[in-house]
Order: C-alpha cells, then structure tokens, then sequence
C-alpha cells in the first residue's frame, strides 16, 4: 500500500516466522478512503429504510384503491396507484443494490488495509532491510519500487550445479549428493538431486541440476559456492589410477607389463573421469599389471623390473 513507515520490528539476521508482522505502514489516503466508504453505506442503508417505508405505503395505498367499489374511484386513479406502487418497488430494489454496492467497496478498502501490516510469508531469515521510520512506500512491482525487506528461507536450500556432458545421463531425480564449503572447511552435508535441466547448454555443454540440501543447523548459507559430490550407479568398468594414463597423438593410452616383464602400450577409451580413479570402457581387463607415471623415455616392449603394487580393479 501506499503510505509511509511507521515503525519496522526486526532487522538483519533476525529469523522470522510466517505471518509475524515486519513493519507497520501508516496509509492517511486509504484510511480516508475506508471511513467514506463506510459513511457512504450508512447513509445508503438509511436510504433503503425510506425506500421501504415508501413501498409499504404505496402498497397499501393500491390495495385500497384496488379494493375500492366500482364507480366510487376511476379505472384511471387505480392504474395510477398501481404504478406507483410498482415505481416504488424499483426504487427501494435500486436502494438495496446501492447498499450491497457500497458494502463491496467497505470491504475492499478493508482488505487493503490488511496491508498495512507487512507481515513474513514465510519461516526464514531476514537478510537485508532497507525501510527506516519515515520511508515514503508506494505499491506494485516496478522497477522503481523499492523492497521494505529481503527474505531467505535457509532450510532447506537449493543449490545449482553444472555437470559435465560426460555423465549427464546418470544424473537423475534421487541420485545421493554430498556437498561441503567451497573453502573445504565445515562439515559436509548429505542432498539429492531434486530436478534436472534435462538439457545441454550449448556455451558450457554442462547440465543444470538443482540438489536440495537440508540446512537445520545453517551451517550453508544462501549464495555461497559448494563443492559438490555425486554417488553414481557403478557400471562395472574397469577402474585404475589417473597416473596410469598415457596420453599421445593416436588418444589416451596405459603401459601395462606382461607376464615376461615387457611394457606394453594399449589404447584405451575413458568412460567416467571419477577425479583420482578412471573408468576404462575398453583397451584392458580387470587383473592386469599397470605402470604408475611412466617415464617418456621408456619404449613399447622394453623389459622392466616390476614392483607389484595392485592391480586393474574391476
């Protein structure tokens, strides 16, 4: 509503509950409006009580004349009282509906005045306040209005992720996530993904996925960066160390030694990138021996002398 600040009850960082009052708004011109509104339909209603006691009379009045002998009135004076009496119906049911009119507008000024009181439309947290005592507020949305306050509901809260095309498919609705502070300090705190883009963006060919993290103790706050970790579905690939991985001219590639102890190089086609561990689609099997960050000036079939540190895992 239109109106100036009368006095504002929390400011930054209180929480606040739905329908706990903000600020109080005086509104002369809406209160003006409301008592003449309400005058208005007094004095509307008093006109339908004289509306009434007219039609009464003029009823009474055509029954007499109605009921009268033949000969001692005319036929032309009873039609007279009987249009009155009918004159006098339409004015008392125009009066009634003035009334009804009036009451209308009574109760849309009291409705707006509801908005008097800026109360929380929802549980949360007061993040910025920019009303003092005095504040000129004027209503609607446009650009030049500006808002008494700034709320954020912090439990629970949605983050945004872009993920890699890599894996876009296995991102579905429910897929566990784990989320901590970008700066890797605090506790990391369990989600899920609520909803997905299901769309590539064409400028960072990642998709939008929003997680749901639930926020009890505020240790997230809203706007800042997260890391975020996702639990995908295994597929059973083959799994080796990121320092296995050879890449050259002809694609990734990994050394792994034979039974007589030679280097051998195969090509490889990666499936999921899992930060420290890769997925193999194809090029090895689960069981052979691999060479950890090999050097460049070690050739294909040139014989080693391995230490058996683990395997391919499946």
């Amino acid at each position: 509503m239109n109106g100036y600040v009368a006095k504002w009850s929390v400011d930054i960082g209180d929480h606040v509950k739905k329908g706990q009052v903000l600020a109080t708004i005086e509104t002369p011109e809406l209160d003006a409006e409301l008592n003449a509104a309400k005058a208005q339909l007094r004095a509307s209603k008093a006109q339908v009580s004289v509306r009434r006691a007219e039609a009464e009379f003029s009823r009474t009045t055509n029954e007499r004349w109605r009921d009268s002998p033949k000969g001692v009135v005319s036929d032309q004076e009873r039609e007279s009282k009987k249009a009155d009496f009918a004159s006098a119906q339409a004015r008392l049911y125009a009066a009634e509906a003035q009334v009804a009119l009036d009451d209308s507008r009574v109760e849309q000024y009291g409705v707006l005045a509801q908005f008097k009181q800026v109360v929380a439309p929802f549980d949360g947290t007061i993040t910025e306040r920019k009303i003092d005592v005095g504040n000129l507020v004027t209503a609607g949305s446009a650009s030049t209005t500006t808002p008494l306050y700034r709320m954020s509901q912090t439990d629970p809260l949605r983050g945004f992720v872009g993920f890699p095309q890599s894996a876009a498919a296995e991102l579905t609705t429910g897929v566990p996530a784990e989320i901590r502070p970008a700066e890797g300090a605090g506790s990391v705190v369990a989600g899920k993904i609520a909803r997905s883009a299901e769309s590539i963006s064409a400028q960072s060919r990642t998709m939008r996925v929003e997680v749901d993290i639930p926020n009890s103790g505020h240790a997230l706050v809203p706007g800042m960066y997260v890391n975020a970790a996702f639990r995908l579905q295994a597929k059973g690939l083959v799994e080796v160390p990121v320092a296995a991985l050879v890449f050259k001219a002809n694609g990734p590639q990994v050394a792994t030694v034979d039974a007589g102890g030679n280097i051998q190089f195969k090509s490889v086609a990666i499936a999921r990138d899992n930060g420290s561990q890769i997925e193999l689609a194809s090029g090895i099997q689960p069981g052979e021996r691999l060479v950890l960050n090999i050097s460049s000036q070690i050739a294909a079939g040139q014989r080693v002398a391995a230490e058996d540190g683990g395997t391919a895992d499946p």
